[in-house]
């Protein structure tokens, strides 16, 4: 992953504004907002970050330490003619059969220092502590996209004057060359926002009856083209060294994942979270003095990587531009 932050540790002497690496000698059982905390579980991310990361690496609640399976990929396709339960005997058995791998969620939590003489309205805690649920959301996409870039990966260019002037079709090779080497066909692709505008590019540019079908499909439409579930196209973007930078780029990721699955179920990528406090994924601590105050919020989670098989990534540019 280029361009990650380095973010100052909170000594407890930064700067008002400044958001730090959390230090979780500072939390402190007086310090926990409980107001606060709930505020993190009704609160709705405007930008949609969540949303994204949550199609990308969905969430397996799990204790702090754990054990997961790492994906077999003939599991998905094992079937029985012993189903049928005899008089006094038990249902056969179903075990998931890969490697064991004992794992823990991370403390992972950001802190701002916010000067008394700055704020203004009643609300001003539950808008700090959104700021660092967004920002903690954005470091968790980047993670996944980061665990998703060690998959396959190939490089396109898409444009009318090349041999390869169907972009769908090379899109379509990949998830292909994935379900010949799992046995299952990826079910989510997301694409980056350059990586769209260069497929809208490469039907614009041969100006076809065929081409201007497919430019102008719908994700869905185009989802159900490619026999997938679902496709997302993603412009999230982050602060790097000197501009901002798309997370995805011009890159396109397709991978097998689904909602609510457990710990042990086959996928490409899952993010572990162990819940606090009721359920709620994340904890929020002020800490409060005459003059400013210091607001953390934490969570604890892990992204992995459960079978790198399957993963594929298309890296696209047009030389038509």
């Amino acid at each position: 992953m280029k361009n990650i932050e380095i973010l100052p540790r909170d000594d407890g002497f930064q700067d008002c504004g400044l958001v730090c690496a959390a230090n979780e000698a500072r939390f402190t059982a007086a310090n926990y907002s409980e107001p606060l905390t709930a505020f993190t579980v009704g609160w709705k991310d405007s930008e949609k970050i969540e949303e994204l990361l949550n199609f990308v690496a969905p969430v397996v609640p799990v204790s702090r330490r754990f054990e997961f399976k790492v994906a077999d990929n003939s599991e998905p396709f094992l079937s029985e003619t012993d189903d049928i339960r005899s008089i006094g005997s038990a249902f056969k058995r179903v075990e998931f059969t890969g490697t064991s791998v004992t794992s823990k969620t991370y403390n992972k939590g950001l802190t701002i220092r916010v000067d008394h003489d700055d704020v203004a309205g009643e609300d001003w805690r539950e808008r700090y502590v959104q700021l660092l649920l967004q920002r903690l959301y954005r470091n968790e996409l980047r993670r996944a996209i980061s665990a998703l870039s060690g998959g396959a990966s190939q490089t396109y260019t898409w444009d009318s004057a090349t041999g390869t002037p169907n972009p769908d079709a090379d899109i379509r090779g990949e998830l292909e060359a994935a379900s010949n080497e799992t046995g299952v066909r990826p079910n989510r692709i997301i694409f980056g926002e350059g990586a769209w505008d260069t497929r809208s590019d490469a039907y614009d540019h041969q100006n076809n009856a065929g081409a201007n079908r497919a430019a102008g499909l719908s994700l869905e439409e185009l989802a159900r083209k490619l026999f997938v579930d679902e496709i997302r196209v993603m412009g999230a973007r982050y602060q790097g060294e000197s501009s901002k930078t798309a997370i995805l780029g011009n890159n396109i990721y397709a991978f097998f994942t689904k909602n609510e699955i457990m710990k042990d179920e086959p996928a490409n990528i899952k993010r572990f979270v162990t819940p606090v406090d009721g359920g709620s994924t994340f904890r929020v601590y002020i800490d409060e003095h005459s003059k400013f105050s210091d607001i953390t919020v934490e969570h604890y989670s892990n992204i992995v990587i459960t079978s790198s098989s399957g993963i594929r990534r298309l890296t696209v540019t047009n030389t038509a531009q």
